[in-house]
């Protein structure tokens, strides 16, 4: 690898730092602010939900067109998929600057599988933004070796985290205020 390369990579993995860390903690500060006086942005939840959803979709779509060897085709996909994660934030965090937090209301076994799916879905969210910049960025390293070999844990991880998240919604929403 040349020293330009080496530099380039350090530039990269040193804005994913900043970035994976900056993302989950404007994040929390954010959850915990409310917005004076908002109206209640409850319409946002099954939205989101479904971009949660159509994300799961297009991810498995992505891995069959790469698989097909339609390279054009998947990284479009990818491009969707970043900018429907970073919509489903912006949405996310304006619902939770508007509205209380809801609480889960079920009883016995089925909220120990709640709090689990949720719980694994939160870790799993805040770890799949270095997965997926660093992914990314081999790409643009033209390091598609490196890309790949990432892939194989980006993509299962963000798949999961797709998935709960709508899974956390149809679970909770029998419980919204609304």
């Amino acid at each position: 690898m040349t020293e330009d390369f080496s530099l380039k990579e350090k530039r990269y993995n040193r804005l994913i730092t900043v970035v994976s860390i900056a993302i989950p903690l404007v994040v929390a500060l954010l959850f915990g602010y409310k917005i004076p006086n908002a109206k209640p942005l409850s319409f946002l939840p099954p939205i989101y939900a479904s971009i949660n959803g159509l994300t799961a979709v297009l991810l498995i779509v992505a891995i069959i067109a790469i698989k097909n060897g339609r390279q054009l085709i998947h990284r479009r996909l990818m491009m969707v998929n970043i900018s429907l994660s970073a919509l489903f934030l912006v949405m996310y965090v304006a619902y939770h600057m508007t509205s209380e937090s809801t609480v889960y209301g079920g009883e016995g076994p089925i909220k120990y599988v709640y709090y689990f799916i949720l719980m694994t879905h939160i870790v799993l969210s805040i770890s799949v933004i270095p997965l997926v910049l660093i992914t990314y960025s081999k790409v643009y390293l033209d390091d598609f070796e490196s890309h790949r070999q990432w892939a194989k844990y980006t993509f299962p991880i963000w798949l999961y985290v797709a998935v709960t998240g709508v899974l956390v919604y149809l679970m909770i929403s029998p419980y919204y205020p609304y």
